[in-house]
């Protein structure tokens, strides 16, 4: 074989993986944001004092044991952002969504709406904002996890716009078949 016969098949190799990634990529996102509308409904209204925020692996969260039980083990270790907070009378280990993890405020009571264990957004902040100061260096992975949610948001726009475009086609075509129906 020419080494040129090995590129071409190489390429060819290499530019199909990347369909297929991106097909799959696409199915994914499509998954996530059909969860994140289901929590959003499920979500309720809680006013907590948040008491300390990291991001610690799972196992270390100290969560609950149910929750534990059902995730899956190559997940345990994963890291994910914990916030312990004060509901009530009651001290729990909540997870925060990656978007809205810098936002929250150490030692500041918040109003924020919880789908069971997970913190999906936040609505009312008191107390100090020791995070939102612009001045402060991020971290490589608060940048990364705010370019994400932008890239989320911006996906959800497109999604969106989409859903209206093909309604307003329908609505056009369902105009055009009546007019038809009418002038025969």
């Amino acid at each position: 074989m020419s080494p040129w016969m090995i590129i071409v098949i190489v390429l060819a190799v290499v530019i199909i993986g990347m369909i297929v990634l991106n097909i799959i990529g696409q199915k994914m996102q499509k998954k996530q944001m059909a969860q994140r509308e289901q929590m959003a409904e499920a979500a309720q209204p809680v006013t907590m004092l948040i008491i300390d925020k990291k991001i610690m692996k799972m196992k270390d969260a100290k969560l609950p044991k149910v929750v534990m039980d059902q995730t899956p083990k190559r997940y345990q270790n994963a890291k994910l952002p914990v916030v312990k907070a004060k509901v009530g009378p009651q001290i729990l280990s909540l997870i925060a969504d990656d978007a809205i993890f810098d936002e929250l405020p150490t030692k500041g009571e918040v109003k924020a709406m919880v789908s069971g264990i997970y913190i999906v957004s936040v609505k009312n902040i008191r107390g100090k904002m020791e995070a939102a100061d612009e001045k402060q260096k991020k971290s490589l992975g608060a940048k990364l996890r705010k370019k994400q949610t932008e890239y989320q948001k911006l996906i959800a726009e497109e999604e969106k716009n989409k859903e209206i475009e093909k309604a307003a086609k329908a609505r056009a075509k369902a105009q055009k078949e009546a007019a038809k129906k009418i002038t025969k």
